[in-house]
């Protein structure tokens, strides 16, 4: 059953209880690392680990994102600055626990590609935010994993 989230804002990427922070670098330039995320959501599934399928609603300004082991979310799209900044925040989801999800991408030009930051800002009772906590080293993996996916996806098109 789906849960509704706390509705937060952008500002929650700087104040939420739990800040998971991952960088990489990739080869491809800003514009399309930017449209492989805002523009391309159904692609997401063939490069961001753990995604099993994703489709953009509202015209854009909503996503709804299933992940291999079941867990789904509806989601609000919060910023589109092109070639420069994307991020979501979770309005509803079937995983226990969370009180507020957003994930905010940032984007700078780095030599002939794209520095690439991914945060992860959530709020939930203490045991789930140190679970999250533990779960860090995979979710670093699954980003860098993730981020070399859609390097070589985007270096073939």
């Amino acid at each position: 059953m789906a849960r509704r989230l706390r509705p937060v804002e952008l500002d929650f990427v700087e104040s939420a209880p739990l800040r998971l922070v991952f960088a990489a670098e990739v080869s491809a330039p800003p514009k399309a690392v930017y449209a492989a995320l805002a523009d391309d959501v159904a692609g997401w599934s063939c490069w961001f680990t753990g995604v099993a399928r994703s489709a953009s609603t509202q015209g854009g300004a909503g996503r709804e994102v299933r992940l291999t082991g079941g867990t789904r979310f509806t989601e609000t799209v919060l910023a589109t600055e092109p070639d420069a900044h994307y991020a979501y925040r979770v309005d509803t989801t079937n995983t226990p626990g969370l009180r507020a999800l957003l994930e905010d991408w940032r984007l700078t030009p780095s030599g002939g590609g794209t520095r690439l930051r991914w945060t992860f800002a959530a709020d939930g009772p203490a045991p789930l935010r140190l679970l999250l906590t533990l779960a860090r080293p995979g979710l670093g993996r699954a980003f860098r994993e993730s981020a070399r996916a859609l390097d070589r996806r985007l270096t073939r098109s």
